[in-house]
């Protein structure tokens, strides 16, 4: 006889926002991001970006991000379907699911990208390009990934390279889990491209033990927003903004003037910006009073402050009218 089908308390009820903007003076978007599912057994969570990386050397790598979130997504409907087997299925233990995405799934999409990646310069390749070998044909199509995976059960995240996944806990705490120890130096960063490129890919495993416990705010982004805040802090202090200002108005008003707010810091970082982001609507806390929106980026260090933030505008039953920006602490890059 099969054991009895693992039932769950209240499915997590999920709310996604996402956009991208081609970075100033960039000839096309190298990011690539995909987002689908409830979080829920049955259609689970997934979320992916990439970000190409647009140097001469890494000519195809508008591809190679595609190529990334489509296969990222390929594998999560896997983990996921295992983690919630349909029907009287027994789902594998925890443990399992840890060692499985740990060490099988990064490998599993490497081997997929690389393979993508190479038949497609098998395909498309002239007779006038140099003879290259495999390891200078990936390089063409280089690019970071960072893609997630929340289900009942679970809540998994993988990262290759630069961007950030960040996660706003039930209690409000504002993490950044994949955060590699050392920064990387100027423009370098690990790629699906690299040698061994499963070795490199970091992985955060955080079982869901009860909905209520379940994350409040999840984000992937490319680095093109970070990268227009001055020190870590600085985006930091935006991800809190950005789940005050879900908790007050809701997505549908944050959506609204994602657009707008991408574009900004994209000037400001000069590259291609691009956010997918979920938020756990039924754990939002209630409160009458609308929270100052996200910090926006401010341009070069010394210049005057912008008349008001870039991102998402105050609501107009705020009062008093929010603190001018200058008197924060510049939280952004100079020029």
């Amino acid at each position: 006889m099969s054991e009895p089908v693992r039932t769950h308390g209240p499915l997590p009820l999920w709310d996604t926002l996402h956009g991208s903007v081609q970075g100033v003076n960039k000839t096309r978007n190298q990011d690539h991001y995909d987002v689908e599912g409830l979080g829920s057994a049955g259609q689970p969570l997934i979320m992916a970006v990439a970000d190409g990386h647009g140097s001469a050397v890494h000519a195809r790598s508008h591809l190679g991000s595609r190529f990334a979130v489509d296969l990222f997504v390929q594998q999560a409907r896997q983990f996921a379907a295992l983690a919630e087997p349909r029907g009287e299925l027994r789902p594998p233990s925890l443990a399992w699911l840890m060692n499985y995405a740990q060490y099988t799934l990064p490998r599993q999409l490497v081997s997929a990208w690389q393979e993508k990646a190479l038949g497609h310069w098998a395909r498309t390749s002239s007779h006038e390009e140099p003879a290259l070998s495999p390891p200078d044909k990936l390089v063409l199509y280089g690019s970071t990934l960072v893609g997630a995976v929340l289900t009942p059960r679970v809540f998994a995240a993988w990262q290759l390279g630069d961007g950030e996944l960040t996660v706003v806990t039930d209690d409000g705490q504002v993490t950044v889990p994949l955060a590699p120890d050392e920064a990387d130096l100027g423009d370098e960063t690990e790629s699906l491209c690299s040698p061994q490129a499963w070795l490199r890919v970091r992985t955060h495993w955080a079982p869901v033990t009860t909905p209520a416990r379940a994350p409040r705010l999840v984000s992937l982004t490319t680095d093109g927003l970070s990268k227009s805040f001055a020190s870590d802090s600085g985006f930091r202090q935006f991800m809190a903004g950005l789940d005050d200002r879900l908790s007050a108005e809701g997505a549908e008003c944050v959506r609204a003037v994602l657009p707008e707010w991408l574009a900004k810091a994209s000037q400001h970082s000069g590259d291609d910006t691009t956010l997918v982001a979920a938020w756990h609507t039924a754990t939002a806390p209630a409160g009458p009073a609308a929270p100052a929106g996200p910090a926006a980026p401010a341009g070069p260090a010394g210049a005057a402050a912008p008349a008001e933030p870039a991102g998402p505008p105050e609501p107009a039953a705020r009062t008093p009218e929010p603190a001018d920006i200058s008197d924060m602490t510049d939280p952004y890059r100079s020029e």
